[in-house]
C-alpha cells in the first residue's frame, strides 16, 4: 500500500498543514485552498538539485493526481520578513469524478498524517 502523499519537486513530500473546501456560488466549481506551514523543498535547498514538477502531485495507492495551481502564494513573516511562515496553494476542481477522487486521497491523506476534519 502506497502512503499518500504531496510533492512540488519530485521526490519531496511536504506536510499539509490545512485545507479548505470551498465552492464558487456564481460558477459551482468546487475551490480547494491547502495551506502548507512548511516547504521541505526549500529548507533542505532541494529545489536546485530535484526536478520541479510545475504542478503538485498527489500520490496513494490508486495512483497519482497532478494538480496545476490556479495560484501559489508564498507568505513571509519575522523580524527580517525574510521568514517563511506558510504557503497557500489554491486549484479549482469542475468535474464531479475528479471532486470524488480528491476526496478519497484527501480522507486518505488524513488518516496517515492524523489530520480531522471539521465544518467551519
Amino acid at each position: 500500500m502506497t502512503t499518500p502523499s504531496i510533492q512540488f519537486f519530485a521526490g519531496i513530500d511536504e506536510k499539509l498543514g490545512n485545507v479548505s473546501l470551498r465552492r464558487n456560488p456564481n460558477t459551482g466549481k468546487r475551490i480547494v485552498l491547502m495551506t502548507f506551514e512548511q516547504m521541505q523543498a526549500l529548507e533542505e535547498f532541494n529545489s536546485f538539485k530535484k526536478k520541479s514538477l510545475n504542478s503538485m502531485l498527489l500520490k496513494d495507492e490508486e495512483g497519482e493526481i497532478n494538480v496545476t495551481p490556479s495560484s501559489t502564494k508564498f507568505i513571509f513573516g519575522g523580524d527580517e520578513g525574510d521568514e517563511l511562515k506558510r504557503v497557500d496553494c489554491q486549484f479549482e476542481i469542475e468535474q464531479d469524478e475528479h471532486w470524488e477522487r480528491f476526496m478519497r486521497f484527501m480522507h486518505r491523506y488524513a488518516d496517515a498524517n492524523g489530520m480531522a476534519y471539521a465544518d467551519s
